[in-house]
């Protein structure tokens, strides 16, 4: 039996503050997500300001980033499942505010990709170090909704970057953004660094932390293993291609094909991608753990993923091919409140197949095939399309590209359903293990 909040009072653990801690690493990723994306709503100006092309803003946003975040996010973990998780948080947190603050200090189109590079770098030590913390705070039949709770940080974060990015971009330019951007991370620092103290590693499991911790190819292995966690991560990434693209170009599509300015995007994207995404997210999260207090078990999550994916695909040709704005802005609705719904129930299942010391690696695995498949090459994708059919469609080529993006969210969809046939059997696998 897990333990039991009070039971970790009556201990002076540090379960009696596991919801101010869960706030506050949610403001952590709310942080990550808002210097991570509020470039995308600045890449119109960037693109006027350094003469680039589709395909030079699609290395920024997705490649650039995504590279260095996904290969030291694995040594970032190896760290997690060894040292302090509140130190690493808020070291990591630091680096990649000031360098978001330092982008708006470039001076070309080189010197933005070596500012992108360290907020990769930095942002590479949260995620896998707080999912290791939440599943120390949270017993398995809460760990999805608080995992959702946190990932629904990534929704808030673009809200602010989209809706504040915007505003600021058109009222005071791209590099003031940036700036402005970076300085609430660094006050989190403080905050986090003063108020968070680090739980005991499987207390709340009833799990003795008395092994050191595998090594990297090791916990690879384990993982790998396990067929549920091949489809989880094969699931995840290809969702996460289809959502990166958009989120990078979404904002010039609908200036390119609708004539909107930067506040009307900014105003449009937060309430889409914002209020309609952290909705989603949150309601995925509580939605896998009720059920998975029923009949639809561990396979619940899978499940929810799954129906997230498949319940989109319909409304993408609605948006990117509708010539009136109020019916695109309204199919969009619909990806928008979905895109991120797989995200804590996979968070969720992972942790749950990982034993205590792979943890952040688990994490990190995870991270990295998501950002390298989705971050690295939706974007990327999405911009070389968009040059090559330039010629035959000029601007609105960007629609036509970003239409192939919904086959790698269908085969999602598949991913998830095969995911759910055997997390059941892997899950009894690890626990008797």
């Amino acid at each position: 039996m897990p333990v039991t909040e009070q039971e970790n009072m009556a201990r002076g653990g540090v379960f009696a503050h596991r919801n101010y801690v869960l706030a506050i690493v949610t403001l952590v990723y709310v942080v990550n997500y808002m210097d991570r994306q509020i470039l995308n709503i600045l890449l119109p100006q960037i693109k006027a300001e350094f003469h680039l092309s589709d395909t030079q803003l699609g290395m920024l946003a997705g490649p650039v980033f995504a590279v260095v975040y996904s290969v030291l996010g694995l040594p970032m973990a190896l760290l997690a499942d060894r040292v302090s998780r509140r130190k690493l948080i808020a070291a990591t947190l630091g680096v990649f505010s000031v360098t978001t603050f330092a982008s708006a200090f470039v001076t070309s189109f080189a010197q933005l990709l070596v500012a992108r590079f360290g907020t990769g770098a930095g942002e590479a030590g949260t995620s896998p170090a707080v999912s290791s913390l939440i599943s120390d705070l949270f017993p398995p039949e809460k760990r999805a909704t608080a995992l959702g709770i946190y990932a629904s940080g990534l929704n808030i974060g673009l809200l602010i970057a989209f809706f504040g990015g915007g505003w600021v971009a058109e009222h005071y330019g791209w590099r003031a953004a940036f700036m402005i951007a970076g300085v609430p991370g660094l006050i989190l620092v403080l905050l986090f660094t003063l108020t968070v103290r680090e739980p005991r590693r499987g207390a709340i499991d009833r799990l003795a932390d008395n092994e050191a911790a595998p090594g990297l190819w090791a916990a690879t292995r384990h993982l790998f293993a396990l067929r549920s966690f091949r489809y989880i991560i094969a699931g995840a990434s290809l969702s996460s291609f289809t959502g990166y693209a958009g989120l990078a170009f979404n904002p010039s599509y609908l200036a390119r094909s609708h004539g909107m300015s930067a506040i009307e995007i900014g105003v449009t994207l937060a309430l889409l991608s914002g209020v309609l995404g952290f909705l989603g997210t949150m309601a995925a999260g509580i939605v896998a753990d009720r059920l998975g207090a029923g009949a639809a078990g561990e396979r619940a999550g899978m499940l929810v993923s799954m129906a997230g994916a498949l319940l989109a695909l319909p409304a993408f040709p609605f948006f990117y091919l509708a010539d009136t704005l109020w019916i695109a802005v309204a199919a969009a609705a619909i990806p928008a409140a979905l895109s991120t719904t797989y995200m804590g129930p996979c968070f969720a299942a992972v942790q749950g197949l990982a034993p205590l010391r792979i943890r952040a690696k688990a994490q990190a695995l995870l991270l990295f095939t998501v950002n390298m498949i989705g971050l690295g090459l939706g974007p990327q994708w999405v911009g070389l399309v968009s040059d090559l059919l330039q010629p035959r469609f000029g601007d609105g080529s960007l629609r036509y590209a970003m239409v192939t993006t919904i086959i790698p969210l269908a085969a999602a969809g598949w991913c998830f359903w095969r995911a759910a046939a055997f997390l059941r059997d892997d899950m009894l696998r690890v626990r008797a293990a």
